[in-house]
């Protein structure tokens, strides 16, 4: 007899699709997508790399009809993978910053060049390029949705995408320390400068106070643990 699943809606939800990462469901990702589905804030047919046999698992798990994928949303394809023309790539990164699983590499004025494996073809590198250098090209023939995905890709595309948001959010953490740390020495300079009147002083320390409190609010939300890699 089959185990009852006790994960919660939204994580079964979230096993039934592509990882992508494209957004074209309208949402910011799988995840969000998946909490809208069991909210009920969106339907069963708005992923277009999941296709129909995307929308028929979803109403498999969810007991309910299976209906066309919603053409708002796009239309089921081969699954494409992006390409960056080398000769006309200028470093600027912003594919780079754009895509959700850190499938690019490159440096800023070096050129950037795609992971074909890693590759989602999730197009979020398309439409920041400058100088239209990046094309989506086909590589699973006639393939379509699941047909031209598995779940051992999307298992590991999920998993890039959420270290990318872990490494973003240690980063962002780690900026709002040294920020603040800057504004602490500068408000130390200032308490220091002679002829300041005991209640300059007092406001001034209260102020200091208040950055040194968000540096350590800083320094807590970077030593967060990140979860397994």
């Amino acid at each position: 007899m089959p185990q009852p699943d006790h994960r919660s809606l939204a994580d079964q939800i979230e096993d039934l699709l592509p990882q992508t990462q494209c957004t074209k469901c309208g949402f910011d990702g799988c995840r969000p997508y998946a909490e809208a589905i069991a909210a009920g804030a969106a339907d069963i047919n708005q992923c277009p790399p999941g296709g129909l046999e995307g929308v028929a698992r979803l109403a498999g798990t969810l007991g309910r009809k299976v209906i066309p994928l919603n053409p708002v949303h796009g239309f089921e394809r081969p699954r494409p993978v992006a390409f960056i023309d080398e000769a006309l790539c200028i470093g600027c990164t912003l594919c780079i910053q754009a895509c959700p699983v850190d499938a690019i590499i490159g440096a800023a004025k070096h050129m950037h060049t795609i992971v074909p494996s890693l590759c989602t073809g999730c197009d979020l590198c398309v439409a920041p390029c400058p100088v239209d250098c990046i094309v989506m090209y086909p590589v699973t023939d006639e393939r379509t949705g699941w047909n031209a995905w598995s779940g051992e890709q999307a298992a590991a595309a999920r998993q890039r995408h959420d270290l990318r948001g872990m490494r973003l959010q240690r980063e962002r953490a780690e900026n709002d320390a040294r920020l603040a740390a800057k504004a602490l020495e500068k408000m130390k300079a200032v308490i220091a400068e002679p002829g300041n009147t005991d209640a300059e002083i007092a406001e001034k320390e209260r102020k200091r106070a208040i950055i040194a409190a968000a540096m350590e609010r800083a320094r807590a939300k970077a030593a967060e643990p990140k979860g397994d890699a």
